[in-house]
């Protein structure tokens, strides 16, 4: 008999971060078939996060299924954000998605980006 166990997460959403995933697929353009998290090289510290739409699913991507809608996590950058929370916060100045990673080893000062 083989069990099989679901493995957890890459990164866990909060229900804000799940709700802004679900307005953002309401007024997504066409086509798109989910959000993703990617962590491309810029900023002073060398990674930034970065939150987009994506138009078809890749192999080597994380799939995770939220109440409104699909969000991906880029293949090239599970190893940066395992165990990593991922929130929305807003108030009267600003918002945005909010990074807690237990990878993370230093920011730069602004909070653009971060090192591993």
């Amino acid at each position: 008999m083989t069990l099989t166990r679901e493995r957890p997460a890459a990164v866990i959403l909060t229900p804000a971060a799940q709700a802004r995933v679900a307005a953002l697929m309401a007024q997504a353009p066409e086509g798109a078939i989910g959000v993703k998290l990617s962590t491309p090289r810029r900023g002073c510290s060398g990674l930034a996060y970065s939150v987009d739409y994506v138009t078809e699913a890749n192999a080597f991507d994380e799939r995770i299924e939220t109440p409104g809608g699909a969000f991906f996590i880029d293949g090239a950058s599970v190893l940066y954000l395992v165990g990593s929370t991922m929130d929305w916060q807003e108030d009267d100045f600003t918002a945005g998605f909010v990074f807690d990673n237990p990878n993370a080893k230093g920011s730069c000062g602004c909070g653009e980006s971060f090192t591993v």
